[in-house]
């Protein structure tokens, strides 16, 4: 089924290559955000609104708490959350209707256990990643990055 749905994320995007610079940039911003050990049991919702430069109408997958918003100035906003949706079902919703809302994935790559896309629309742009949890059994880890986009 990942390999359909990494498919189907491909499917009319354009060869790219090399990430660029800015892809690897997103990547670590990332990889150095929340602790991605929180289960859903033990998230907390954080404060809304987020910080300025997050989209307010982000779809999100059904049981899902954003439990940490982290301001990273110009670099933008990343938000982490867990859910109890199932990792291929979230991959799904983010091709779906994260997608069909107007964040259009820009490039994409699928693994077994983790997933990341460029992403933009709305007047934004940014990346974002999904990791089945390794603390949590069932749990699927969401981190969306963005940016406003600058004309």
């Amino acid at each position: 089924m990942r390999v359909a749905l990494a498919g189907l994320v491909l499917l009319g995007l354009a060869a790219t290559g090399c990430e660029s610079e800015e892809e690897k940039a997103a990547e670590h911003a990332l990889e150095n955000a929340a602790d991605r050990t929180t289960c859903l049991a033990d998230a907390s919702p954080a404060a809304t609104p987020y910080p300025d430069g997050a989209p307010t109408d982000w779809p999100w997958p059904p049981s899902t708490v954003v439990y940490h918003a982290e301001d990273r100035g110009s670099d933008g906003i990343i938000l982490t959350a867990t859910t109890g949706t199932p990792f291929d079902d979230v991959l799904a919703f983010l091709n779906g209707p994260v997608s069909t809302a107007g964040y259009v994935v820009t490039s994409a790559e699928t693994e077994e256990h983790d997933a990341e896309a460029g992403w933009s629309g709305n007047g934004f742009r940014g990346r974002w990643a999904i990791r089945e949890s390794a603390t949590c059994p069932g749990e699927t880890v969401i981190q969306v990055l963005s940016t406003p986009n600058r004309h």
